[in-house]
């Protein structure tokens, strides 16, 4: 037990040291983050399993396990969420990074679509004019576009809805050359409301094209 308390306050300390790293890019952040704590953890049971060795070589493989895995927020990433943050500014458009490192951007009914419809609106095309840009410039990035609606009418009407809407999105990317093999596309209907769908206002909210952008980790 003695051996985990340690363990467990290493990688704070190995945390903390990385978060002072102010040399290190955002990449070498996110790797040598779940290199750390996969090396921690590794080691961890190596050691309740026996130690010596066990422990060395736990700690091998979790370090390799923690830097490969997940997302990277590269500079690649930051310099395409500030482009896109600049692109949006004043749109309703919200542009963000996730818990996991991907780069979200939140496309509101008043510039993405009108009611019942999943035809791209004219001010949302200068919108993913940039976009597409900034994917064609950073080719290693994947794509995943979500279609909302609110919850008005049935199921058997939103959830083809919403997969046109996102189906939309997609091919006008496409057109401006984005290969169709790094967009995935879903529609999600009515069932992830982020606001109350009783009022107008929250409908509004509701119907909606989610963006995200992953930089896989290699």
């Amino acid at each position: 037990m003695k051996k985990i308390i340690v363990s467990l306050s290493a990688i704070a300390i190995g945390l903390s040291g990385l978060s002072g790293c102010a040399n290190m890019t955002e990449t070498q952040k996110t790797t040598g983050t779940g290199a750390a704590i996969g090396a921690v953890a590794g080691g961890v049971i190596g050691a309740a399993t026996g130690g010596g060795k066990r422990a060395a070589t736990g700690a091998a493989i979790g370090a390799a396990v923690g830097a490969g895995g997940g997302y990277l927020w590269s500079k690649h990433m930051e310099k395409q969420k500030m482009e896109m943050e600049q692109a949006t500014q004043g749109t309703g458009v919200t542009v963000s990074q996730t818990a996991d490192n991907r780069l979200k951007l939140d496309i509101p009914s008043d510039v993405s679509f009108d009611t019942n419809r999943y035809d791209v609106k004219p001010n949302l095309r200068p919108i993913l004019d940039r976009f597409a840009t900034t994917l064609n410039e950073n080719p290693v990035t994947t794509v995943t576009i979500i279609g909302h609606t609110d919850s008005t009418g049935t199921d058997a009407i939103n959830n083809p809805l919403s997969i046109n809407r996102a189906a939309s999105t997609r091919d006008y990317l496409v057109a401006r050359g984005v290969a169709t093999s790094r967009i995935a596309i879903d529609g999600r209907g009515s069932r992830e409301p982020i606001a109350n769908n009783n009022t107008a206002e929250g409908r509004a909210k509701n119907r909606r094209v989610e963006i995200f952008v992953a930089e896989p980790a290699r």
